[in-house]
């Protein structure tokens, strides 16, 4: 018990320095992974979080951290679609948008959002020291391995839904592949899960792009010339999203 809450707080403490890290970045406003870094940092705490949940102080970082997720969200949005016209030839339309972005880096790292974050993820090692010294983590494994476990049954029960929903299964599978990574001593999942969890995640995201880009495009004039490309994207990441959600099941769970 007392190396796995040793394990814990090490983990806490080094998502705490990767944020520190990751603000004065967009304070800078020199580095175009920053944002990117923070958001993949802050849902990997996310991660770390969800199985601890009804612990003391869990519900309140994950609500910092949430926020965090709502404040960058848009953001990483644009930056994404940025990146993508500039590439694809549509220069006028990226400039905008990564103009718009100059401004939006500070104002992260200045945020009351991220300082909030800040402030909690700084103190949540002492509240996981005070329930350890309280009995209060007696069981932390079972209780971690069985919160595991049911993340792992709804996505299986969405992967054999005739009608299963993308947006939700993208989103399942991001929490167990981030929950099997934040608790890898406690991964109980066939040999082949990581692997395919990630070429799901990684269709899913090439589908939600496409999906996502042409809502914009009924709002934003200047995404017309893209319009086109990503219809065929979006039936082509569909049929290659379904094929990969499919070997996903056949490797990894019961018909």
């Amino acid at each position: 018990m007392s190396a796995l809450v040793d394990r814990l707080v090490a983990h806490v403490l080094g998502i705490e320095v990767r944020v520190l890290a990751c603000q004065a970045r967009l304070q800078a406003n020199t580095d175009p992974e920053a944002l990117h870094d923070l958001r993949t940092t802050v849902r990997r705490l996310r991660s770390l979080l969800r199985p601890l949940r009804g612990l003391p102080g869990v519900e309140q970082l994950e609500e910092a951290a949430s926020k965090v997720g709502e404040l960058t969200t848009p953001l990483r949005d644009r930056e994404v679609l940025a990146a993508y016209l500039l590439k694809h030839n549509q220069p006028e339309a990226a400039q905008r948008r990564m103009a718009m972005m100059k401004e939006a880096y500070p104002a992260v790292a200045a945020s009351t959002e991220l300082s909030q974050l800040l402030i909690i993820l700084d103190a949540f090692p002492r509240f996981l020291r005070a329930a350890q010294h309280q009995g209060l983590l007696k069981g932390l494994r079972k209780h971690i391995e069985k919160r595991l476990a049911k993340q792992w049954k709804k996505l299986d029960e969405a992967l054999h839904d005739p009608a299963h929903d993308r947006h939700r299964l993208r989103l399942l599978i991001k929490r167990v592949r981030y929950g099997i990574e934040a608790y890898p001593e406690l991964d109980r999942l066939p040999k082949p899960a990581l692997p395919r969890l990630k070429s799901a995640q990684s269709a899913l995201g090439d589908w939600h792009d496409a999906w996502q880009w042409l809502a914009r495009a009924e709002e934003e004039a200047d995404l017309q010339p893209c319009v086109a490309v990503w219809k065929t994207t979006l039936a082509e990441a569909e049929g290659r999203a379904d094929k990969v959600l499919d070997k996903l099941s056949k490797a990894c769970f019961k018909s």
